[in-house]
């Protein structure tokens, strides 16, 4: 008997209504398989438990496995299939077409196992729809005669929503609406809804960013409440606001940040002292203004941070605390929480103190000014801004020596460009091109840092209820897959791949910098890292190679700021009682993790905003070439990455000069016949073949001649999970 071949008869055996559960020697007396081939029978016994289809008792004996239930989140994708994602487990699980129960993205639902091999992905089988994640839709309506229907957005939900009339809201064909879900998709019937917005037509300029913005759930305008209640604050900050605080008004301090940007929400100050410096990290006070569970700060917590999109600012706060009260706008009184940090000449913060301060910022200076002035000795700016200038050299080297330290420790800087994008009137885009991320940028950067490392220390020993910025330790699995793809390239990582410290991957990045591997290797470690998040437990952040770090330094924006300025004000004026700690206690664990949920939306609205002006932007480059480095290769092709952040699929079946075969130890592309690799990293021609808005994706056409495992170069994106 060849048990190998005869797997499922010995599964069907455990199946049998008459079976009786039995040890292993048991089976196979009753199999009548000789002694010296039981160890096959206890492979095949083995290869069922990790299939999930049979069990093994406390007793030793075997018996079909219980059906295991998983409740999780559905995932649909656009072909029909989908996944469930467990939480608390790092691998989902697979749902084929059949099996999905008609559930839509974002369900909660119950699964069963319908097998488990060794080393792939688990799949399963949908068996209750617990609770309907989606309920609003955006889409594109269309008109019949007596009825019409919306074809979603969202390429993920493949069936359209029928509109009865009397649901229409009047909308014509060519409108993008919102649409509520009346009746869910079953075996027989499509779904039923009904429109309850109009957003535009679809050729109306902005539309299309306000249908990605509806799509993701996000509220634009703040309800009346919200805004009767803003009307209350002042507009100037009155003398009985400050009378307990530190007056720093006299203390020279300028903000930095870019041309447009209208919401100043940190200044800093720096002075000399005989053996270091003082750094002042100024925070606006938004908690002064918003106050615990009023509306306002109901609102801020419900958004839970600003969006920032390619045309417009969805803002946290109204704009008359974000752009007004609560901006550290330059000549104004402004109330603040000040970090002053007393630093040796070494970069070591050696002490701190933070205080409630009034402040009176003296220049609002942006990042290209600052530039000039640290890396032009003739620059014009240096004129202007001729009183500040010694500060700001002072600045540059302190930085300098705040970034050197970081690195020392062990910090990981995935210095990637983010895209920045130009619009005419009509909301189409004119140019494309990276951010500049330069010395003015990474000395905000480097202070902002030192003011939060240092904020979460002390908060960590007083022992207080706290929202800590947490990016825990990589997984070790793909540490160990990292590990062993770049031995393919004469690289190691040391230490063991469950106590991988950041000193090692920062060495990794190190000895690739300007190599031809860089790219590559680059993003294959960012893929290994863990998602930061908010958390109530301090799990350290592993990117930073920092033991405490929260984020203290953008309550304008950020609602966990704000929630961290509420706890050390409570702190600092004597109100963090026992019963004020318990309700910490209570509310921080929710409060951290809607958080994160809201940045992952955010982030997820922005890149969707991206993506469909970048295809717009490609449509009037129809047929043009362009050079790029190939950014992500798949099963189905190669992605190409340009110098201006546009990145565009050669699909397989445009390399029609052989067989590919995808190698997924490699990442890359190997001809069957001729042997030409298609890596990433390479430095390729391609020419633009097509674009489509509805899917956001963009199609290239390899330029003949181009590839032939060529040259590579350095093409970066920026590590945003700071």
């Amino acid at each position: 008997m060849n048990l190998n071949e005869n797997k499922e008869k010995i599964y069907q055996m455990i199946c049998d209504d008459l079976y009786v559960p039995m040890k292993i020697k048991e089976m196979a007396i009753l199999l009548q398989i000789p002694k010296e081939r039981r160890g096959e029978l206890e492979y095949i016994l083995e290869q069922l438990i990790q299939e999930e289809k049979i069990q093994i008792t406390k007793k030793g004996r075997y018996q079909k496995a219980q059906a295991i239930k998983y409740v999780g989140t559905f995932i649909s994708n656009a072909r029909g299939f989908g996944f469930v994602d467990i939480e608390d487990q790092d691998e989902d699980i697979f749902i084929s077409e059949s099996n999905t129960m008609n559930a839509m993205s974002k369900d909660k639902v119950e699964v069963t196992i319908l097998s488990a091999p060794a080393g792939k992905r688990r799949e399963g089988k949908v068996i209750k729809i617990i609770e309907h994640g989606t309920n609003l839709i955006v889409g594109y309506y269309e008109k019949n005669k007596n009825f019409g229907f919306v074809r979603p957005d969202d390429q993920r939900i493949n069936q359209d929503i029928f509109i009865d009339q009397k649901y229409s809201m009047g909308a014509v064909t060519g409108h993008k609406v919102v649409v509520e879900i009346t009746k869910y998709q079953s075996a027989k019937n499509k779904p039923e809804g009904k429109i309850v917005e109009i957003i535009g037509h679809v050729n109306d300029p902005g539309t299309d960013i306000l249908s990605i913005v509806k799509a993701f759930g996000i509220t634009v305008d703040f309800p009346k409440e919200v805004l009767d209640d803003v009307m209350t604050i002042p507009d100037e900050v009155l003398v009985s606001d400050y009378m307990e605080r530190r007056d720093l008004r006299q203390v020279a301090m300028i903000t930095i940040d870019g041309e447009d940007a209208k919401d100043l929400d940190d200044a800093v100050s720096l002075s000399r002292l005989p053996s270091g410096y003082e750094l002042g990290v100024h925070i606006a006070d938004v908690s002064e203004y918003v106050k615990e569970n009023e509306n306002l700060d109901i609102e801020a917590k419900e958004r839970g941070t600003s969006v920032y999109l390619v045309d417009r600012v969805i803002p946290m706060l109204p704009h008359k605390l974000s752009n007004g009260i609560c901006s550290l706008n330059q000549g104004v009184d402004r109330l603040a929480l000040s970090c002053i940090m007393n630093i040796d000449e070494t970069g070591k913060i050696l002490s701190h103190e933070i205080v409630e301060s009034v402040i009176n910022v003296n220049h609002r200076m942006t990042y290209t000014q600052v530039k000039e002035i640290l890396e032009n000795p003739i620059a014009s700016e240096r004129e202007t801004f001729k009183d500040q200038v010694p500060m700001i050299e002072e600045m540059g080297k302190l930085a300098s020596l705040l970034r050197e330290n970081r690195k020392n420790r062990g910090s990981i800087d995935f210095d990637f460009p983010e895209t920045k994008m130009k619009l005419d009137e009509m909301g189409r885009p004119v140019s494309i091109q990276p951010y500049d991320r330069n010395v003015a940028t990474k000395l905000i950067e480097d202070f902002m840092l030192a003011a939060n490392e240092t904020v979460a220390e002390a908060y960590f020993w007083k022992e207080i209820p706290f929202v800590y910025r947490t990016h825990e330790k990589p997984d070790p699995e793909k540490i160990a897959k990292l590990k062993t793809f770049i031995q393919n390239f004469g690289y190691i990582l040391k230490g063991d791949k469950d106590t991988m410290h950041p000193m090692e991957l920062q060495k990794l990045l190190t000895s690739i910098d300007g190599t031809s591997q860089e790219a590559l290797i680059s993003r294959i470690t960012l893929r290994s890292m863990r998602q930061a998040r908010y958390t109530t437990d301090n799990l350290g952040h592993f990117g930073l190679a920092a033991k405490y770090y929260c984020h203290f330094t953008s309550p304008i924006r950020r609602y966990p700021d704000l929630q961290i300025h509420r706890i050390i004000k409570d702190d600092l004026n004597n109100k963090m009682t026992d019963k004020r700690m318990e309700h910490y206690d209570r509310i921080l664990t929710d409060v951290a993790k809607q958080c994160s949920e809201r940045e992952r939306r955010a982030e997820e609205t922005e890149r969707e905003t991206i993506k469909l002006k970048k295809v717009e932007y490609m449509q009037a480059h129809q047929d043009e070439v362009f050079e790029g480095v190939i950014s992500s290769v798949t099963g189905w092709g190669f992605y190409v990455e340009l110098d201006n952040t546009i990145e565009g699929l050669v699909h397989m079946n445009q390399l029609q000069d052989d067989f590919y075969e995808f190698s997924e130890s490699t990442y890359e592309l190997i001809g069957k016949s001729k042997n030409r690799h298609f890596k990433l990293g390479d430095l390729i021609k391609v020419r633009v073949a097509g674009t489509d808005r509805l899917l956001r994706t963009i199609d290239f056409m390899l330029e003949e001649g181009s590839g032939n495992g060529g040259r590579q170069t350095n093409q970066r994106k920026k590590y945003r999970n700071k």
